[in-house]
């Protein structure tokens, strides 16, 4: 069900189309907490804009600023954190329970966004084939998903209950296509995917940036 919007600081969301993007939108979302979005637009290098680089010295997307402070976060996987903390949702406060989730946030920021989004690059924004990485790429992209297929088959959730590492996985998941991958070979992972895809605040994050 959806939850009630909380009375809370402002945040300010920059952000742009991107599986990194969308994470936050649907942690967002999921919480209710109130949000204004600053579409950065990567394919014209605003992410280089000196006023934006004042508030991600590293030049990606997204990045956040509570005006409850104020305080800037970036790096998708520690606005997670962040939010799940300031709204005590979606990550566990203590015990194995909390470090479930963070070892899948960390699956997820350490191997399937670099590895997904190599292969759908090389698959599909390379100006030439390149063979070699085209296999590298893929091959451990399969092999990722076969990681998260084994575990959703004993877990309805990456850890258990519906959290954080689920929101930060998804998006990825959600261009499968693009990295060539049927989920028809993965049904743990397809049962997964339909179930947070149905989620109302998964929907309505994925359509953030509306531009």
């Amino acid at each position: 069900l959806d939850q009630p919007r909380i009375e809370a600081s402002l945040i300010t969301l920059y952000t742009w189309g991107t599986p990194n993007g969308r994470k936050v939108s649907i942690m967002l979302e999921e919480c209710g907490l109130p949000y204004v979005v600053k579409a950065i637009d990567i394919t014209r290098d605003e992410q280089f804009a000196p006023v934006f680089i004042q508030i991600n010295p590293n030049s990606k997307i997204p990045a956040i600023v509570d005006d409850e402070g104020p305080l800037t976060v970036f790096e998708s996987g520690a606005i997670l954190v962040y939010l799940a903390e300031k709204t005590g949702r979606f990550l566990p406060p203590v015990g194995a329970e909390r470090y479930a989730v963070l070892q899948w946030l960390m699956f997820q920021m350490g191997g399937v966004g670099p590895m997904f989004g190599q292969t759908h690059h090389f698959l599909r924004f390379a100006p030439e084939p390149v063979p070699y990485a085209i296999a590298r790429y893929s091959k451990e992209t399969r092999r990722l998903y076969g990681v998260l297929d084994r575990q959703l088959a004993d877990a309805e959730y990456l850890a258990g209950e519906y959290s954080i590492a689920d929101m930060a996985t998804f998006p990825w998941v959600a261009r499968h296509e693009w990295q060539g991958v049927d989920l028809a070979h993965f049904p743990n992972v397809g049962r997964w995917f339909e179930a947070v895809g149905g989620r109302s605040a998964v929907q309505r994050g994925m359509a953030v940036p509306s531009v």
